[in-house]
């Protein structure tokens, strides 16, 4: 038997080790369940290799797939399975000559008996530290009796303690879903799960069931398989993560904007631009992460509903050059496919860009994609209060654009997360003179006092223009705007 290691058999699976509190007690015995497809089998492996790699000894017992299964799936990842036994448990041939069957004895009995006495002896022989033993709707099906199963099981349990291994049972759930024997047994349980949306990737997500006397992660936690095995993306607790930063004031090149938000927008808060299309958002929004670049920062930018290219052909208009900043490192620049993408993988972008990265002004261009991301999940709200809470901390400004539906009049947004930003930029179609315009104005800043006026701005090839406030309108909110003095609009070039 090797000599003792750490007091954590490690997995090595990205995000899972996080979520266990630093990874499987050794010399216990734990269960990984899931449907077929969940990546039991890739995570089993890779417990195993992570042994491997440690110089432990491995062994995996499989009495569901063959060898050259386990083989071709570790080849699929780029993986060797050199240095770990794999015992294909096979029945005995006596068992499958049907003139060799027993007829008053159940060959049931002699099956299981047997399969015991070889599971035994493939670790006697190999003295392994940790094991895998796939899977457990074999021996369920064997003891025909929860009864017998639960025996088995204790047995098997047992047996493994003694000797100091660490136990990584697999079961494919395909008998009795309902059967929680090894629950009760096993001293952790983690749950794997797909889920099929109506339109784009299955969804994959596990969960710690329970862990003796340790303190793990709750909840589920999105997770993929691609090439290169299992990565886990632990859901984001914002409390976890402080850091110390200045909340100084940010201010954009454009005086009338600083003057509308009282100054400038602080470090380390949350700015919502909401409005219907065409209005601007993203050009706004884009002034933004201009300012910040000038400034000698890091920014990132996550475009949900717009193609790269089109977005840096029209901020290049704008006077904008994105790729140059995208060049130099400055702008982390990611296009998200909201049919392909989890919320746990999209939270672990962000924290990449701010923790590894440095970013320091951060970009969500719209929520609307961002909730499109997520189908049929109903907590939306938890998920961005966590990850502003989460940026809010890191002394990141988050700016995020909404898209309302409806041009003029009432028009409502498909979420209301107005109460969660620090700071709410509005902007408004109005009708004036025989034109349509564009209105800004700030209706919420919680860090500070901001400007109470509603003023008018233009997009034209120099970027963003703001004119002055607009005394002499009431009713631009509503798009149905009044002249009550002198009007004071933009003048257009040249007039």
């Amino acid at each position: 038997m090797d000599t003792p290691g750490p007091q954590e058999a490690r997995t090595e699976v990205a995000g899972l080790d996080d979520i266990l509190g630093g990874g499987l007690e050794r010399g216990r015995s734990y269960l990984l369940e899931g449907s077929p497809g969940t990546g039991k089998t890739t995570i089993a492996l890779q417990f195993l290799l992570a042994g491997a790699a440690a110089d432990e000894r491995c062994l995996y017992i499989t009495l569901s797939e063959t060898d050259d299964e386990l083989r071709a799936t570790a080849t699929s990842h780029g993986w060797s399975l050199d240095g770990i036994n794999v015992y294909e448990l096979v029945p005995p041939e006596s068992l499958l000559d049907e003139e060799q069957q027993q007829s008053l004895l159940y060959s049931s009995d002699l099956e299981l008996g047997e399969t015991t006495k070889r599971i035994f002896e493939a670790f006697e022989m190999a003295k392994p530290s940790r094991v895998v033993l796939d899977s457990l709707s074999e021996i369920r099906l064997l003891a025909q009796s929860s009864l017998r199963y639960r025996r088995q099981i204790l047995a098997l349990k047992h047996y493994f303690a003694k000797s100091g291994a660490t136990v990584l049972m697999l079961d494919d759930l395909t008998t009795d879903a309902l059967d929680k024997t090894v629950h009760s047994v096993a001293h952790g349980v983690v749950r794997l799960e797909e889920l099929a949306p109506e339109y784009g990737a299955e969804r994959r997500r596990l969960r710690v069931i329970k862990y003796r006397g340790r303190r793990f992660r709750g909840g589920f936690h999105d997770f993929t398989i691609k090439t290169g095995g299992v990565r886990v993306f632990p859901r984001l607790v914002s409390s976890e993560h402080r850091a110390d930063f200045k909340r100084d004031l940010l201010t954009t090149h454009l005086p009338e904007f600083n003057d509308l938000l009282g100054g400038g927008v602080e470090r380390g808060s949350s700015v919502l631009i909401l409005g219907p299309a065409g209005t601007g958002k993203s050009v706004l929004s884009l002034t933004f992460i201009q300012n910040a670049i000038a400034r000698g920062e890091r920014a990132a930018m996550f475009v949900f509903d717009e193609e790269l290219g089109l977005l840096l052909e029209r901020a290049q208009g704008l006077g904008i050059d994105l790729q140059r900043m995208r060049d130099s490192g400055s702008l982390v620049l990611e296009q998200v496919d909201a049919a392909e993408l989890s919320p746990g993988e999209f939270s672990s972008r962000v924290r990449h860009c701010v923790e590894e990265i440095g970013a320091r002004t951060v970009l969500l261009d719209s929520l609307n994609g961002y909730q499109a991301a997520m189908p049929g999940e109903q907590a939306l709200i938890l998920h961005m209060h966590e990850l502003l809470q989460y940026l809010n901390r890191q002394g990141a400004t988050t700016f995020l654009t909404v898209a309302q539906h409806g041009l003029v009049g009432d028009m409502r947004a498909p979420v209301d997360i107005t109460y969660l930003a620090d700071t709410v930029i509005l902007l408004r179609y109005f009708e004036a003179l025989g034109r349509v315009r564009r209105a800004i104005s700030v209706v919420k800043k919680r860090t500070g006092a901001h400007e109470d006026t509603i003023r008018e701005y233009r997009i034209t090839g120099d970027g963003v223009t703001l004119g002055s406030p607009l005394t002499n309108f009431q009713g631009i909110l509503r798009g149905v705007p009044e002249l009550v003095g002198k009007d004071g609009l933009l003048k257009d070039a040249g007039k």
